[in-house]
């Protein structure tokens, strides 16, 4: 039996994408009884993806994402959510579809990028991965659980370089003014495309819906257009099939804001698997949404997509961000003997010398420890979940490393290190929270690794290693 026959599609959803395709509805709505593709996107911050492929291919049966370098597609059973290398940030499990659009804006290294609705952080770690950590992300999440969740994700992928902020919009667009050098608006939408897979957005759906989440977008679109810096590059994207929500959404705004174009791609740049857009779907007609894009799960493996990359007029100057105001950095002396001496014992020169270019753009928060991202101005007029890279607590007369740290280190970098081989059954153990061992010249802070990637920090003595995995990540039972 097929997938409809178990649940239904809402009538008004089926005759309007039948009123879209014509003979084509036919195959679309066939797609909908079919398994839908799985994906992972490799970190790139810690391991190449051909070479994550080549050593894991036969454990998950990975095929590549036509529109994605670091994506993948894996085979359902094999529950790569289960495994220790998604504990350890080795990969981000994404849907194939919403990997197309970082790879659509091309952030590039050194730049300030905007992700500016980013729960649970799929786009944000795909963005941090193609920055190479170098450049600024400010990732924003409106609602206070969801931007909770994305820094836990943000602190799973080791990505020093990214502040998560929990704001709206408007607020972001009044603090950042031309400061952006791209900016990802995948916008709360319909969800349509998403029926496959989540039931809650097919009981929600209705064409009231719909039009709501459209004019909710345009607001969106206006501030994100207020941040980016002329020249910039905006990527809008949604995972609904309304034209409202797409094609005469992006028309309604650049109508609006005739500084904006889009974007058109070379027939070489296309990326594999994407269709264009449809310019006769849009109120005005406008002949440049061709140069959009849509991905249908009738003629791609992904779910329903639609993206349209922009571009800002380059014709005036964006605010100097000299002018802006900078950072109380911290340096008190006290604290800054215990963080040395914690940094002497516990880390390598490598080590050492990957966090010493920030070590001069420190802030407490309490008692707890952050290295700012280059480039960051104050944020003392933002609601800030995670400022940048957090290096750890003071207790009573000595550092604590946190847990962001031990993922954000590499294996050569820690002074102590114990490497564990996947099928080692003191994995699953360290991740329950118990002590583990190794050998007997392991002391002081200890970087626990699968492999090559850290899992998190144990204390040892003489190769006894203390458990320091976050009570809330353990795996209970």
């Amino acid at each position: 039996m097929g997938q409809q026959e178990t649940w239904r599609l809402p009538d008004a959803f089926v005759a309007r994408m039948k009123d879209m395709l014509g003979d084509e509805c036919d195959a679309f709505l066939a797609s909908y009884e079919k398994e839908r593709a799985l994906g992972l996107r490799v970190n790139t911050l810690k391991v190449p993806a051909a070479e994550f492929a080549e050593k894991n291919q036969a454990a998950f049966s990975l095929r590549p994402v036509s529109w994605c370098r670091e994506g993948l597609y894996y085979a359902q059973e094999s529950r790569p959510g289960r495994h220790p290398y998604h504990e350890a940030g080795a990969y981000y499990i994404q849907e194939p579809s919403a990997m197309a659009v970082v790879s659509l804006l091309e952030p590039k290294p050194g730049e300030k990028v905007l992700d500016l609705c980013a729960a649970p952080g799929g786009k944000t770690t795909h963005i941090a991965s193609r920055l190479e950590g170098c450049g600024l992300l400010v990732s924003n999440e409106i609602h206070p659980a969801r931007a909770k969740i994305l820094s836990q994700n943000v602190e799973r992928m080791g990505i020093g370089n990214a502040i998560v902020t929990n704001e709206d919009s408007g607020s972001l667009a009044r603090f950042f003014p031309d400061f952006f050098d791209c900016i990802v608006v995948d916008a709360p939408c319909s969800g349509e495309g998403m029926f496959r897979k989540d039931e809650q957005a097919r009981n929600e759906w209705s064409e009231a819906n719909v039009k709501l989440c459209a004019e909710r977008q345009q607001e969106i679109l206006d501030n994100a257009a207020e941040m980016l810096k002329p020249g910039g590059r905006m990527v809008y994207s949604t995972c609904t099939f309304a034209p409202e929500e797409d094609e005469d959404g992006i028309s309604s705004f650049l109508k609006r804001h005739p500084e904006f174009s889009i974007l058109r791609l070379e027939a070489g740049e296309y990326p594999e698997g994407l269709s264009c857009g449809c310019p006769e779907w849009s109120q005005d007609q406008n002949p440049d949404l061709r140069y959009t894009f849509r991905i249908w799960p009738h003629k791609s493996e992904g779910e329903g997509h639609y993206l349209a990359l922009l571009r800002k007029e380059a014709t005036w100057a964006a605010e100097d961000d000299r002018k802006r105001k900078i950072p109380k950095y911290w340096n008190e002396k006290a604290g800054r003997s215990y963080l040395e001496e914690f940094l002497k014992k516990s880390l390598t020169k490598a080590g050492h010398d990957a966090l010493e270019a920030g070590l001069d753009r420190l802030i407490l928060f309490g008692d707890q420890l952050y290295q700012l991202p280059e480039g960051t101005p104050a944020l003392d007029r933002l609601r800030v979940l995670r400022p940048g890279l957090h290096l750890g607590a003071f207790k009573t007369k000595r550092f604590e490393p946190s847990h962001a740290l031990s993922h954000y280190l590499k294996p050569e970098q820690a002074a102590s290190v114990l490497k564990l081989e996947r099928d080692d059954a003191q994995i699953l153990a360290y991740l329950k929270g118990n002590t583990v061992n190794g050998p007997s010249d392991l002391s002081g802070w200890t970087l626990v690794c699968i492999e090559g990637y850290p899992l998190g920090w144990g204390k040892a003595v003489s190769g006894t290693v203390k458990n320091h995995y976050p009570k809330g990540l353990r795996i209970q039972g």
